[in-house]
């Protein structure tokens, strides 16, 4: 029996964890994201498929590929966050329970980023935890499928 696939999608500049800004963002590189997700997955019997973009089309298109595909979405929109409605309105539409993790405290940075339209369609929010949110997005997604399950 395939495991409940989990979408983890990625939005701008998460390409350069490690470098960017590691003063907030941590010295952790995406590629050590995407090994803290594996490991967090298979622990929690899900499997991941992982992915990065800079263009706000491209996450648009993951996220509608996610209907009857994925069981559940972990989503870093990046700044889109903050300024795509057509991103808030994908998720909407593909009916699949997600949860959005920022990696900063968005309510201690800069007011315009203390509002994500993403957030009025995601069951919940993870941020200011750095990578470790990522664990948590996919721990409660596991546990948000086995009520579903029952």
């Amino acid at each position: 029996m395939a495991l409940p696939l989990i979408a983890v999608l990625n939005g701008p500049n998460l390409n350069l964890l490690g470098t960017r800004e590691p003063a907030l963002y941590g010295s952790a590189t995406i590629d050590d994201l995407e090994a803290l997700c594996a490991e967090t997955a298979q622990a929690l019997d899900l499997s991941i498929d992982f992915r990065q973009s800079n263009h706000e089309g491209e996450l648009i298109t993951w996220v509608q590929e996610c209907r009857g595909r994925a069981r559940g979405i972990v989503i870093n929109p990046g700044g889109y966050g903050h300024s795509s409605v057509a991103l808030m309105d994908a998720l909407l539409a593909v009916g699949v329970p997600a949860v959005e993790v920022h990696l900063t405290n968005i309510h201690a940075r800069e007011e315009f980023r203390h509002v994500s339209l993403v957030s009025r369609a995601v069951r919940g929010v993870i941020c200011g935890l750095g990578i470790r949110g990522y664990g948590l997005a996919l721990t409660a997604l596991a546990e948000l499928l086995l009520d579903e399950d029952q």
